[in-house]
């Protein structure tokens, strides 16, 4: 009966101790399973946040790629607006410059043609004063106004013509007919007058009509 009463306690007490651990492996187990969904929970978090940084690195390293690369084209926008507008400018100087040196060039054949023709109307004037003169001098002398005039101016020629006759050596018959407009008469040759071109030439008028130049 004993050994039944102690059998029976044994057994109660060997069911108390296993119930018991099974409760503590249970209550551990519920710890550990805790203790690693939390450690499991943080290494989602710490790989989110990890992945988070990486796209915003990502996104960062973009964004500076995007302005360099805006920064880059403006910049050459720029280098070639001023390339543009220099060679613009060089263009409009250049230009200028052959404007310039056109109109110059204009002024200078201008110059040049306003000279001839002043020098040609003061020797056109000259020649029509001096053909006035003379016109004057022998309208004085046909009308008898003037005579002493005209007996010095003849004295003067014929001193004129005997200095030619003197240094004559020969004389040039050419076709060239008389000038309409007379030229100055310089002297007498063989009672002839000589007349002096614009050019120094001495000559008097043949009985054709001719010029005949005297060349000493």
């Amino acid at each position: 009966m004993k050994k039944l009463v102690l059998l029976f306690l044994l057994f109660a007490f060997s069911n108390s101790f296993y119930a018991q651990e099974t409760t503590t492996k249970k209550k551990t187990k519920a710890k550990t399973e805790k203790a690693a969904k939390v450690v499991k929970e943080k290494q989602e978090k710490a790989k989110k946040k990890a992945k988070e940084k990486k796209e915003e690195a990502s996104a960062n390293a973009a964004e500076k790629k995007a302005k360099a690369k805006a920064t880059k084209a403006d910049a050459k926008a720029k280098k070639e607006a001023t390339e543009s507008k220099s060679k613009a400018k060089l263009n409009k100087a250049d230009a200028k410059i052959k404007d310039e040196a056109a109109e110059g060039k204009s002024k200078a054949k201008a110059t040049k043609a306003d000279a001839k023709a002043k020098k040609d109307a003061i020797e056109s004037k000259g020649k029509a004063k001096l053909n006035k003169a003379d016109a004057k001098i022998k309208e004085e002398a046909a009308e008898g106004k003037s005579k002493a005039k005209l007996n010095k101016a003849d004295a003067k020629i014929k001193e004129e013509g005997k200095k030619v006759e003197k240094k004559a050596v020969k004389v040039k018959e050419t076709t060239e007919k008389a000038p309409k407009v007379a030229d100055k008469i310089t002297g007498e040759y063989n009672g002839k007058k000589v007349y002096t071109g614009p050019r120094g030439g001495k000559y008097y008028i043949n009985s054709n009509g001719n010029k005949t130049y005297i060349q000493e």
